[in-house]
């Protein structure tokens, strides 16, 4: 043991004596690191020094060629955007070991930045562009991302993004860092041009490029070189006080707003600038940017000597370091790049071709929760033979979230509830099921575009022959209640008064309320005695009890009606059931056609209004639950645009062969309803244009997040990890 330690501290000597080589990118940035090697030496104790073998500065060409020097053992710490970031550790195999954190969180914004006034978001094909980097997360790939999302910008993947789109979109540019890969896309760019690449300037991510990152981006703007600059909010702060009224923000519904508005007017969302190194000097490194945040930084003792987070006396700024930086972020190890950048971030790089093209580039993969779901989506593959689909099996519509935001699956149909938290999870809506009469295209037309989206309702039923059960009088009883989150199952119910016992103020949380009053029930998804009347499944689609999908016979709104029915032996096994009208006459129908239980007609069965009355299944429009807004087909930012182009298709060569065998909207083959989508629905509403709260409307949306606020969710907390924070 005497021995081993003697080691570990021989080991760790040998471990600090290692020279730290900051890798820099311009003559400013040079002098601010050699400024920081001699204030490290004037700061520290000579034995803390010679442990730091004093801090040398490497002069590289550019971020690029930093990643190479730090791969190759020529320089040991540089810090990147996220989009680089991203890079570097995914192709170069280095490692991410601290983050920047700013004074409003640990992300930057988005923001187009104009001095026209009358340019908008949607009219910029054919100006000129200045952006902070190529692949840089507010300059590049937020902006990008929004555009191919609106449809406003096409990209047909045969080629990178930047070769083929972005380069004809624009009509002339400033990416730094895009020489290589798009030469077009450097037109306007004003560094230095040179045959030496030590002296070639132009276009490259390094100060000595003048239209370098968000400052120089800003820089092409003001010059008049560019129309319009993509840059991040931080950057706004340099134009804050001195001529701020010339410039304007584009915000993403067409509008422009004063640049102080960057919180609501903006592109979106992404991780700030972090620090890189090889794997093997992480430890070293971590513990070298812990010293000089401690001696340097906003409360660091030191800090007269020299200020880490300031450029301004170098002639330059964001050196070494952003300028609003607040501070920094040191990573623990076995910290996966996705919980760095956000698994949102992730999966953008990735939609955009950060990893260069694959197969899943030409899918779309649905998320299917049941084994009557896929065999449908399945059939729904074969049927559109020319544009490639792949069924994918989730556990639930949670679930489903969960793998679209991870990017192993890309695409779902949800009921209002968990649009509310998909939306919050930062999905977006594509279409929205159409409810109304036939879908009326106008002249020439591709799709139906509409202001109205039809609604549904919640109701409670009850058999007619349980004379003595009554909204109102619950308590005890037991519920059949379509699944949990579902509109009309879950959130609908517990704002009428279920039973005496119930003190509605007292309690916000569904689960509590429905626990309170029933006996036992039946809410897929939930547990414990809301679980003990569900029966599970059989076959191929066997389940344990209480699934949160089809499986579970009693699951949605054929499974409540069932669940009221009882099951095939003429157990009964509900006394109430919620759920949505909307097919409540169909799946009557169906109780005998699927072979659940025989004899059972619209007049077997009655409503329970609000009032405490009993009405006739006819009268839904009087005696209700509440009005619930249309599913929503969601999905990630970046792929709206190719989702919503193969539903069209979809729905075109269906509408095409009015023969064949599949129907999109019909699941009753498969012995359910509403797999996929509702069985109501007629077609697509395109609603890529709207976000998702407008789409639920505010009273919908004020409910949910009432309820959200007290209710334990382990889908938004999941979420919750990977929203940016800006305050």
């Amino acid at each position: 043991s005497g021995i081993f330690n003697q080691k570990k501290v021989q080991l760790t000597v040998v471990l600090c004596t290692k020279k730290m080589r900051w890798c820099t990118v311009s003559d400013p940035e040079q002098r601010k690191c050699a400024e920081l090697a001699k204030a490290l030496v004037a700061a520290l104790p000579p034995a803390a020094v010679a442990a730091f073998a004093r801090l040398s500065c490497i002069r590289a060409s550019s971020t690029t060629d930093c990643i190479d020097r730090i791969r190759g053992n020529r320089a040991d710490i540089v810090t990147l955007d996220a989009g680089e970031v991203y890079s570097a550790v995914k192709q170069f195999g280095l490692i991410a070991i601290a983050k920047e954190i700013y004074s409003d969180g640990g992300c930057i914004l988005s923001v187009a930045v104009v001095r026209n006034s009358s340019l908008d978001i949607r009219s910029l094909q054919g100006h000129r562009s200045c952006h902070s980097g190529v692949r840089w997360t507010a300059g590049w790939s937020l902006p990008l991302s929004f555009l191919l999302s609106r449809n406003y910008l096409s990209w047909s993947k045969e080629q990178p993004l930047s070769q083929a789109d972005v380069s004809t979109f624009f009509r002339a540019s400033c990416v730094p860092g895009a020489a290589a890969m798009a030469p077009p896309l450097c037109a306007l760019c004003q560094g230095q041009k040179s045959y030496i690449r030590q002296r070639n300037y132009h276009c490259e991510t390094s100060h000595s490029e003048p239209f370098y990152n968000s400052q120089g981006a800003l820089r092409c703007l003001r010059s008049g070189a560019g129309d319009v600059a993509f840059v991040d909010h931080l950057a706004l702060e340099s134009i804050k006080d001195s001529g701020s009224h010339e410039f304007r923000l584009l915000c993403t519904d067409g509008t422009q707003a004063p640049i102080s508005h960057y919180t609501t007017c903006n592109l979106g969302r992404g991780p700030g600038g972090s620090m890189v190194t090889r794997f093997n000097f992480r430890k070293v490194a971590r513990k070298f940017l812990m010293t000089i945040q401690m001696l340097f930084g906003q409360r660091g003792r030191e800090r007269q000597r020299f200020q880490l987070f300031n450029s301004s006396i170098f002639g330059e700024s964001d050196l070494l370091f952003k300028d609003m930086t607040d501070k920094l972020a040191v990573l623990p190890d076995g910290i996966d790049l996705s919980q760095v950048l956000g698994l949102d971030y992730v999966a953008l790089l990735k939609g955009l071709g950060h990893e260069g093209s694959s197969l899943e580039d030409s899918v779309v993969r649905w998320c299917c929760i049941s084994y009557a779901e896929q065999k449908k989506c399945e059939q729904w593959a074969l049927s559109i033979k020319s544009d490639p689909l792949v069924c994918v099996r989730a556990a639930s519509m949670q679930n489903c979230i969960e793998k679209i935001k991870r990017d192993e699956v890309d695409v779902v149909s949800l009921d209002a509830t968990h649009s509310f938290i998909a939306g919050k999870c930062g999905l977006v809506p594509v279409v929205t099921e159409y409810y109304g009469g036939k879908c009326v295209l106008a002249e020439g037309a591709t799709h139906l575009e509409t202001d109205v989206l039809p609604s549904v309702v919640g109701v409670a039923v009850a058999k007619r022959s349980s004379r003595n059960i009554f909204l109102g009088n619950l308590g005890g009883r037991r519920s059949c209640q379509s699944h949990m989150y579902s509109p009309a199952g879950w959130l609908l119910p517990y704002r009428h008064l279920l039973s005496p016992e119930q003190n509605s103020s007292s309690l916000c949380d569904p689960d509590q309320v429905y626990n309170k009053v029933f006996w036992k029930g039946c809410l897929p998804g939930s547990q414990g005695n809301l679980c003990k009347v569900c029966t599970g499944g059989t076959g191929e689609a066997a389940t344990k009890r209480c699934a949160d999908n089809h499986n579970e016979r009693y699951y949605g709104n054929m499974g409540a009606l069932r669940c009221l029915v009882g099951d095939p032996s003429g157990k009964s096994y509900g006394d109430v059931a919620f759920l949505e009208q909307h097919n409540l006459q169909d799946n009557i129908l169906s109780l005998s056609s699927t072979g659940w239980s025989e004899g059972w007609t619209s007049s077997d069965f009655e409503l329970l209004c609000g009032d405490g009355r009993r009405a006739p299944l006819s009268e839904w429009e009087s005696c209700n639950l509440g009005v619930i807004p249309p599913n929503t087909v969601m999905t990630r930012p970046v792929l709206t645009a190719r989702v919503y182009d193969f539903l069209m298709k979809s729905q075109e060569t269906l509408a095409d062969n009015p023969n064949t065998e599949f129907k999109l909207f019909e699941s009753q083959q498969y012995g359910e309803s509403d797999l996929l989508f509702k069985d109501a629905t007629q077609c697509f509403v395109h609603t890529s244009h709207m976000d998702y709260r407008s789409i639920l409307g505010e009273e919908f949306y004020t409910h949910a997040e009432t309820i959200f606020n007290c209710t334990r969710s382990d889908i938004l907390a999941f979420c919750s990890q990977d929203v940016c924070s800006i305050f």
